[in-house]
């Protein structure tokens, strides 16, 4: 085993993988998660990755977070957006003074996380890999997508040059970014996609693909770009989502980048997102609301009117509660939000 171990926080779908592969690689990893079963499995050996990208059985410590002793330098979270603030909280005896966390999450966690642990603390990290929890032990990594870190500031740190040698032995073609941010804002916009596909049973690659729902996709994408723009935020893109081409408007360049996500999406073997999963499969609250909470909380600010994005927010609230039940009646109540102020604003 190398030396300084690292704690990954939250085993599921993301952390069990990125852990999966650095345990298999011989680095000294520890893994705390909620589920006990899936805790029992992982310290029993019997943590698997399988599916088109790799497939290897591993395990090694792991514990439920009351259990957990001992302070590490090297922390990687990979909690739900709604639970960072608790995670952070409670993992924060366990963090060494000149350690560090890297937010491997969904959304603009890295603001949570440095509000909590202090921003110097904190690392950025933005991974658009596919990968599903499927039971204890059980992770379906689907396939590889962009892992990129930076530093909340940018800077070519030790630490950051260390990590991305580290997280090379999980994905070789690992980035550091000057502006993690921007990364995380293409994230947002993207994921806009992921979530509204969620809302059907559509998988994302036919949702994306469908030329009746365009002015959707222009609606959720236009949204997150004015509060990115307003934000002083240029999204940077990945996988095939070319943000600036939505920004300027230019029909041809958004007609490739859709063909491109979509096809990205259908040389998957996770054909639909984690809210999906979640609010389909898991029967649990997801983590939508918490994601773009604070992309909201940033347009109100701004002045900056999202219906769409709201009303999004507002139906997977509802499926969430049963209120509503999952189909393309709840895409085309989007729609009709994005028709409508398309129409207003002609």
């Amino acid at each position: 085993m190398h030396d300084d171990p690292i704690l990954v926080w939250g085993a599921g779908a993301i952390g069990g993988t990125i852990g999966a592969f650095l345990r298999r690689a011989g680095h000294d990893v520890t893994f705390v998660d909620l589920v006990e079963d899936h805790v029992a499995a992982i310290a029993g050996g019997g943590l698997t990755i399988r599916g088109p990208v790799a497939e290897f059985t591993t395990g090694g410590p792991a514990f439920t977070p009351a259990a957990l002793s001992g302070r590490f330098r090297r922390v990687i979270l990979a909690v739900k957006a709604h639970h960072t603030a608790d995670a952070a909280r409670a993992l924060a005896p366990h963090l060494t003074e000149d350690g560090y966390v890297v937010s491997a999450q969904n959304g603009l966690n890295e603001l949570v996380l440095a509000d909590i642990l202090g921003a110097s603390r904190v690392i950025g990290a933005f991974v658009n890999f596919g990968a599903d929890w499927h039971g204890p032990g059980d992770i379906l990594y689907a396939n590889r997508g962009a892992v990129v870190l930076g530093e909340l500031d940018g800077a070519r740190t030790p630490r950051i040059l260390a990590l991305h040698a580290l997280l090379r032995d999980f994905d070789a073609v690992t980035v550091i970014a000057d502006d993690i941010f921007a990364y995380l804002w293409g994230k947002i916009g993207y994921g806009a996609l992921l979530k509204a596909s969620a809302l059907t049973n559509e998988t994302i690659a036919d949702f994306i693909d469908a030329p009746a729902l365009r002015p959707l996709h222009l609606a959720l994408i236009g949204e997150v770009m004015a509060v990115a723009t307003a934000a002083g935020v240029r999204p940077i893109g990945f996988n095939g989502y070319d943000p600036d081409a939505f920004g300027r408007g230019d029909a041809a360049a958004i007609d490739a980048s859709i063909a491109a996500i979509a096809a990205f999406n259908r040389a998957t073997a996770k054909p639909r997102s984690g809210i999906w999963r979640d609010l389909a499969v898991r029967r649990r609250p997801t983590d939508a609301g918490a994601q773009l909470a604070p992309v909201l909380a940033m347009a109100r600010r701004h002045g900056i009117a999202t219906p769409v994005l709201d009303r999004l927010v507002a139906l997977i609230g509802a499926v969430e509660r049963g209120e509503r039940e999952i189909g393309m009646e709840l895409a085309e109540n989007l729609l009709g939000i994005a028709t409508a102020r398309q129409g207003a604003e002609a």
